[in-house]
């Protein structure tokens, strides 16, 4: 899915989260937005997915821009927040069959399922109510019904702080790789730098509800690991500069 972001803008009263954002994701991409507290990244996440309505803009998802999301097209992407929310009392057995029910996929096969929760080590937990288990357990089993659905465009807020094992961000960059190469296209928040370098196609800074970098590969290939110049200092003169004119 190609999703072209115009002057995309989002306010609360006094407080503005989204400035006139311009950015287009590209299919078969992973893009990493990073930025400080307040930078306006989960709004983004949130408004690419439907939940907010933007204050101005506009979002064009292959080329149409919608009024709002019909179900057709909320089918084909989904977003995993930090927390994602569960039904009191569900497993993830209960989850995933609900999740995909919701997505028109229960017809995915068991063999493909039984190999998804056995990587993720949610086999285990198959009969645990999932308010009754880890942070990071819960959250494996919200990724593996986001795998299974196989949307095409993920949008995941701070996976990398979700609370997960190695095995558990290992399934994460396996799939979102494995997904992006059969075109799907992955977004995701973190406020980890090194992996914002390293697991991505392209970066994208968010300062102040603005784009205000949008890195190539080959752009952060070139740049210093540390010191004047790498992408630390570049965020650190951004906090230094201080707000932005509304």
């Amino acid at each position: 899915m190609r999703i072209t972001i115009r002057d995309l803008r989002k306010r609360w009263s006094s407080t503005r989260a989204l400035a006139g954002v311009d950015l287009t994701l590209e299919p078969g991409s992973i893009t990493a937005v990073i930025g400080l507290n307040g930078a306006g990244k989960s709004t983004l996440l949130r408004c690419l997915a439907g939940i907010l309505a933007p204050s101005g803009g506009t979002i064009a998802y292959d080329g149409e821009i919608l009024p709002g999301l019909d179900l057709g097209l909320r089918r084909r992407l989904m977003l995993l927040p930090d927390f994602p929310a569960f039904v009191p009392g569900h497993t993830p057995l209960d989850h995933l069959a609900m999740t995909l029910d919701l997505y028109g996929r229960l017809g995915v096969d068991d063999a493909r399922v039984m190999a998804v929760l056995r990587e993720l080590d949610l086999i285990p937990l198959h009969r645990s109510p999932l308010g009754e288990v880890s942070r990071g357990q819960a959250y494996k089993a919200a990724l593996a019904a986001l795998v299974l659905a196989d949307p095409e465009l993920w949008l995941l807020d701070e996976p990398f702080a979700s609370g997960m094992d190695p095995q558990g961000m290992l399934v994460l960059k396996e799939r979102a790789r494995a997904a992006a190469g059969a075109g799907s296209t992955i977004v995701y928040t973190t406020q980890i730098l090194e992996i914002a370098e390293r697991f991505a196609d392209r970066l994208v800074v968010l300062d102040h509800g603005r784009v205000a970098m949008a890195l190539e590969r080959s752009d952060l290939a070139a740049m210093p690991a540390e010191g004047a110049g790498s992408l630390g200092d570049r965020l650190r003169a951004y906090r230094e500069q201080g707000p932005g004119t509304p």
